[in-house]
């Protein structure tokens, strides 16, 4: 299914053009999507959270049996049925009334003016409507975080605007399980005792979940704890089929699901397959995870000393799970000195290098070298990608991070990435440039992310030399650094006007005048392959 939230029955019945009426059932139910049937028995066609049009052709037949027919479509999980009036029946049969309120299945009458074809284009309305307010809520929402993470203080920042927007409670714990910091409405004993329960799994220290739920129904009752996954390696667990918020896990690798009691539920989809695969949710329906507190912890970091946030949630939708994954990456990074060096040891550094200190004699405060730095660019106003790192400079549109030894760069979604190759500490102004136009290159060739490429033959001449030779032979172009990386971005791109244009962000024509301004300052044929070859490693020393 696509994000975005059902469509309550309430809101296709206000449609005054359509005509409906409320014949049985709760208004409140909610619609995933419209199928008609004719069958006898729908069950084999229906997923869960239709609403299931029919006009009773099934009905007519002598010893149908209405009972049956609308059993069955509940047991399908049908959110509810629409009976079209005439050609078959003037009326809604009472029998099928009847049937209706036994099984909790809400029966709308369909006027014999409105067309199912209407119906359903209706409820495709409300859902996209729906899916935008929702969009929207997620953008709205990710831009306070991101204005709460810049502000001073920014973790309690951050929990007060996301529990504000969540509407519950938002906390961060320590890895003995003691609150770090908090906001929002307060919890009663029995989500509290529930919530600790939830951060000790994911706390633990041998082979951490990534997340666990629960859910507390309206009574206080709270469901019994899942098994907890590996971290990477677990599988969601199915939905239940009796109880307030049955569900499977969020989608998270070795997430744990814990299922309440209460009312009627809804069945699950089955367990996630393999490693790392969750399961599916449970089945929408009256008794489906709308209604309780849901109960959400997410662990911070991988190793020992990693936090937890833990979150009660008053509303159980996918715009929520989205907030919540925005702030938990926002508090990931602004808490990353709880799992590496911590904040006083940044400030350390930070003050060394102020009073002149070398980046060597810093850069193992910091971590372990060698480092490599990433270069990003994207992300559409988002809050920076999680690169393991909190070493992240997120000023002007290109973010800069610094990553130590055993952390990979991967691609992140949304963003184009420019990796150097790793390197000492007095080397990393090297590794900058070499980032930078990585990215050049990664934006240029429309892929997530591109690597420095190092090595070559001008790794056989002597340095100073190569450097001396670089700096007469590009001399006159040394005064004027658009002129030196417009020459060095398209040779580069093997003298692609296009494809420049788009790494520097310029006319093509702005690139052709630069060009044809660099041949003339060296004097040189540019489309000459041997003045192009010394030209490029020449560029390369600078």
């Amino acid at each position: 299914m696509p994000f975005g939230p059902p469509v309550r029955l309430a809101a296709l019945l206000a449609r005054r053009e359509l005509g409906l009426r409320l014949v049985a059932g709760d208004p409140g139910a909610e619609l995933h999507w419209v199928h008609t049937s004719e069958m006898a028995d729908p069950y084999p066609y229906l997923l869960g959270g239709e609403l299931l049009l029919t006009a009773g052709v099934q009905l007519a037949d002598a010893g149908a049996d209405p009972e049956r027919f609308v059993a069955r479509a509940a047991q399908a999980g049908a959110a509810a049925l629409g009976f079209g009036v005439t050609p078959v029946y003037d009326t809604v049969p009472e029998a099928l009334a009847a049937a209706c309120a036994r099984h909790g299945l809400p029966l709308v009458e369909v006027e014999p003016g409105t067309t199912f074809a209407a119906v359903a284009r209706a409820v495709w309305r409300l859902r996209a409507d729906a899916r935008l307010h929702e969009l929207r809520r997620v953008t709205d929402a990710q831009r306070a975080l991101a204005t709460a993470a810049a502000r001073p203080g920014p973790v309690p920042a951050v929990l007060k605007v996301l529990a504000g927007r969540l509407g519950g409670w938002a906390a961060l714990y320590a890895p003995d399980g003691s609150e770090y910091a908090a906001a929002g409405r307060g919890l009663t004993p029995e989500e509290a005792a529930a919530l600790s329960r939830l951060v000790a799994v994911v706390a633990r220290a041998e082979r951490r979940p990534s997340s666990a739920s629960d859910t507390v129904a309206a009574g206080g009752a709270v469901g019994p704890g899942g098994g907890a996954g590996g971290a990477g390696g677990g599988a969601g667990a199915p939905g239940t089929a009796g109880g307030t918020g049955g569900s499977g896990t969020e989608g998270d690798p070795g997430a744990v699901a814990a299922r309440g009691t209460g009312g009627p539920g809804t069945a699950g989809g089955p367990a996630g397959p393999g490693p790392g695969t969750a399961g599916a949710p449970a089945g929408p329906g009256p008794g489906g995870a709308s209604r309780g507190v849901r109960l959400v912890a997410y662990s911070l970091g991988t190793g020992r000393e990693g936090l937890t946030l833990g979150l009660a949630l008053a509303r159980h939708e996918e715009a929520d799970q989205r907030i919540a994954e925005t702030a938990m990456v926002l508090l990931s990074l602004l808490t990353a000195p709880h799992q590496g060096a911590d904040e006083a040891t940044r400030s350390a550094a930070l003050v060394r290098l102020l009073l002149g200190a070398r980046p060597e004699e810093v850069a193992p405060l910091l971590g372990e070298a060698p480092w490599t730095v990433v270069h990003a660019r994207g992300g559409d106003g988002q809050a920076p990608p999680a690169l393991g790192t909190p070493l992240v400079d997120a000023a002007g549109g290109t973010v800069r991070a610094l990553l130590p030894a055993g952390r990979e760069a991967e691609p992140q979604p949304g963003w184009t990435l420019g990796v150097s190759a790793p390197a000492g500490p007095g080397s990393l102004e090297a590794a900058d440039a070499q980032a930078a136009r990585a990215l050049r290159r990664a934006e240029a060739a429309h892929t997530g992310l591109a690597r420095h490429r190092a090595g070559g033959l001008d790794a056989l001449v002597d340095p100073a030399e190569a450097d001396a030779h670089a700096r007469a032979l590009l001399g006159p172009l040394l005064d004027s650094p658009a002129l030196l990386e417009t020459l060095r971005v398209w040779l580069s791109l093997h003298g692609g006007w296009d494809r420049t244009a788009t790494a520097l962000g310029v006319h093509r024509n702005t690139v052709r005048q630069r060009v044809a301004r660099c041949a003339t300052l060296l004097d040189a044929d540019l489309e000459d392959a041997q003045t192009r070859m010394e030209l490029w490693f020449a560029l390369r020393r600078l």
